[in-house]
C-alpha cells in the first residue's frame, strides 16, 4: 500500500524558486529605502518596470519564444500592470514615506488572506483544515511583529495609520493579479511575453502618473541609487516575479503568499546586519510562529492545482 503523494508545495521544484524569491523580496524593503530621495517614488516606479519589461522581453526573444500578443492578452496583460506594477508598488513606496520598511513588510504579509478569499471566489481552491491552522499560527506570528514595528515606529500614530493604510490598499492590488496569474488567461501566453508587456504597459502609466503629479522625469545618478535601481528591476522584478507567477500557476495564490510571511523576518534580519536592528523577545516569537506557520501550511494537500 503507497501512502498519499507528497504536496506540490513541499517539492524542491516549488520549494527551491519560493527560497529565491523569498530572499530577493526580503532584501528589497531597505534597498526601496534607499530610492526615496531627490526621485520621486513614481518615477522611482517607473524606471524600476521599464527596466523589469525590457529584461524580460529580451529574454523572451533570446529563448525564441513569441512576444506578441493578441488583442485579448494584451487587455489582460494591462490589466496586471496597472493592478501589480501601478497600484500595488506606488502604494508601498509611498507607504514607507509615512512608516518604517519593517512596518510595511509585515503588513504586506497580510496577503495571504485576500489570496486565499479570491483563489475561492474566482478559482475555487477550497482552504483544508491543515492550511487554515497553518494560516491562524502564521497570523500569530505576523500579529507580534505587528505590535513590535508599531512600538518601535517614532512617526506617531496619525502617521503610523496612514503607512498602514496605504501599504493595505497595495496588498488588495497585489491579491488580484496573484489571482490573475493562477487563471487560464494567464497560462495560455508565454510567462515572458506576458509580464514584459504588463511591466512595460505599467510603466508607462506609473510614467504618466509621475509626470502629471510631480513634473518631468528626475534621475538620481549616485551609485547607490543606480545599483538599487537595477537591482530592483532585474533581480526583484524580472526574475522574482517570473518564478512567483510560475508557483501560483503551480501551487495557487493562496500558498505562494506565505513568501510573504517569510519577508519580514528576512527583512529584519538583513536590518541586523546593515541598519543594527536590535531583536525583542516579541519579535523573536513572532518570527518563530510565522516560520511554524509556513512549514504548517505548505505541508497542506489543499488548495493546490
Amino acid at each position: 500500500m503507497t501512502g498519499a503523494p507528497r504536496p506540490q508545495s513541499t517539492r524542491l521544484s516549488v520549494l527551491i524558486p519560493f527560497g529565491i524569491v523569498t530572499l530577493i523580496w526580503g532584501s528589497t524593503w531597505i534597498v526601496i529605502t534607499g530610492q526615496l530621495g531627490q526621485v520621486p517614488p513614481s518615477w522611482s516606479v517607473a524606471y524600476r518596470f521599464a527596466i523589469g519589461g525590457a529584461a524580460m522581453l529580451g529574454w523572451g526573444l533570446w529563448r525564441r519564444e513569441p512576444l506578441a500578443l493578441d488583442a485579448r492578452g494584451l487587455r489582460f496583460a494591462a490589466l496586471l500592470g496597472l493592478m501589480q506594477f501601478v497600484l500595488n508598488f506606488n502604494f508601498v513606496y509611498r507607504a514607507e514615506l509615512y512608516v518604517t520598511s519593517g512596518l510595511v513588510a509585515v503588513v504586506f504579509a497580510l496577503l495571504l488572506v485576500p489570496n486565499a478569499i479570491l483563489s475561492r471566489l474566482f478559482l475555487g481552491q477550497r482552504m483544508g483544515r491543515q492550511l487554515i491552522a497553518g494560516s491562524v499560527i502564521a497570523m500569530g506570528g505576523i500579529a507580534l511583529l505587528f505590535i513590535h514595528e508599531a512600538r518601535i515606529d517614532a512617526g506617531g500614530a496619525s502617521r503610523t495609520l496612514t503607512g498602514i493604510a496605504i501599504t493595505l490598499a497595495g496588498v488588495c492590488s497585489a491579491s488580484v493579479a496573484n489571482v490573475m496569474q493562477a487563471s487560464g488567461t494567464a497560462r495560455a501566453y508565454p510567462m515572458a511575453a506576458m509580464l514584459g508587456w504588463a511591466m512595460l504597459i505599467g510603466a508607462g502609466i506609473d510614467a504618466a502618473f509621475a509626470w502629471t503629479t510631480t513634473g518631468p522625469p528626475r534621475f538620481d545618478w549616485s551609485p547607490a541609487y543606480v545599483a538599487g535601481l537595477l537591482y530592483l528591476g532585474l533581480a526583484a522584478s524580472a526574475l522574482a516575479f517570473t518564478l512567483y507567477f510560475g508557483i501560483i500557476r503551480t501551487i495557487g495564490p493562496a500558498k505562494a503568499a506565505y513568501s510573504g510571511v517569510l519577508v519580514p523576518v528576512i527583512a529584519m534580519a538583513l536590518s541586523t546586519l546593515f541598519e543594527g536592528y536590535r531583536w525583542s523577545v516579541l519579535a523573536g516569537a513572532g518570527a518563530v510562529l510565522a516560520m511554524t506557520g509556513l512549514v504548517v501550511a505548505l505541508r497542506a494537500r489543499r488548495p493546490n492545482r
